[in-house]
């Protein structure tokens, strides 16, 4: 009988066109979509992560809409969180200076036992980068959060920055609630109308 895996719940935050949700389809499916649908509320995926100590861990990877009307969902959906993925754009300054606010609504809704990784997204747009990388570096130790500069497009870094969450999850364990234990999942119907490009 197969061991059941110890399930942790993530959440995938940040401003609007991030590309959270291109984030999240390029770490579960290896895909990219270069236009994609706005999430209107949430959408959730699976994915299993095999540590080098040889443990695994399941990740229920939730993908949130940044749109202020949305927030008091995404406020809601922080019960049970143990880990998030904190996403700006590295083109897009607006989207870095608001990194402060979420790691303060963050932790203002949340346990600080809460596992945030920071994530600089689209660093394949080399021409049209407006936050350097030691800016980067600069907030997360602020903030004490692992730091990684990704692409969506490619793929670079993102695997690693799921492997590090996982990593510091499977540490913390013991100390946060396996979702496995009763959560149900809700799951609410994306506007296929509207696009946004991530």
């Amino acid at each position: 009988m197969e061991k059941k895996l110890h399930t942790f719940k993530v959440l995938i935050l940040g401003d609007p066109s991030v590309g959270k949700s291109c984030f999240l389809i390029r770490y579960t499916e290896d895909t990219f979509q270069d236009v994609y649908l706005s999430t209107i509320g949430m959408d959730c995926k699976y994915k299993k992560v095999d540590l080098e100590n040889g443990e695994s861990i399941r990740l229920q990877l939730w993908d949130t809409a940044g749109q202020d009307r949305f927030r008091s969902i995404t406020r809601n959906l922080y019960k049970g969180a143990a880990g998030i993925m904190l996403i700006y754009d590295v083109t897009n300054r607006k989207t870095f200076e608001s990194i402060k606010n979420w790691v303060e609504s963050i932790r203002a809704e949340v346990s600080n036992k809460v596992v945030i990784v920071l994530v600089g997204n689209k660093i394949d747009k080399k021409e049209q980068i407006d936050v350097k990388t030691e800016e980067g570096d600069v907030l997360a130790e602020e903030f004490n959060l692992p730091f990684f500069e990704c692409s969506a497009l490619t793929g670079e870094n993102i695997n690693e920055a799921f492997v590090e969450l996982a990593k510091r999850l499977s540490e913390i364990k013991d100390k946060v609630k396996d979702i496995n234990k009763g959560e149900k999942l809700k799951q609410i119907k994306v506007d296929k109308n509207r696009k946004s490009c991530c």
